[in-house]
């Protein structure tokens, strides 16, 4: 009896692969608080120091409100679809810090709700 093997990828693969964009995303949008009026401390390495360990920014809606995260969103559904959507709207290759396409009040209301 052969076993035949999935070509689709895996849940936990998915999601490795979205982080590891977001880190590497991360990593080169790290320098947007110098262009900005150098509004949050960063350390030698250009990071910004006010997002705790195990969290990361995101910027919100049209008026980009900046919002901090844990990590342990990542993990949840809804939280990928917006990326993806922020994939989609902006691609990973901007200069913009990761934005999220959506409305602040609605972005608040479905964090808060993954969050509980």
């Amino acid at each position: 009896m052969a076993i035949r093997k999935s070509n689709k990828l895996s849940q936990s693969a998915v999601l490795k692969e979205i982080l590891k964009r977001c880190s590497r995303f991360l990593k080169r949008c790290s320098s947007l608080g110098k262009k900005n009026t150098n509004a949050y401390q960063e350390d030698q390495q250009g990071l910004s120091m006010d997002v705790p360990k195990g969290h990361f920014a995101v910027y919100v809606g049209e008026n980009r409100t900046r919002s901090i995260v844990p990590i342990s969103i990542l993990s949840r559904f809804e939280f990928r679809v917006l990326l993806q959507q922020a994939e989609e709207e902006f691609g990973f290759n901007h200069d913009m810090g990761l934005t999220i396409p959506c409305n602040e009040d609605f972005f608040e209301s479905l964090t808060s709700s993954m969050l509980r």
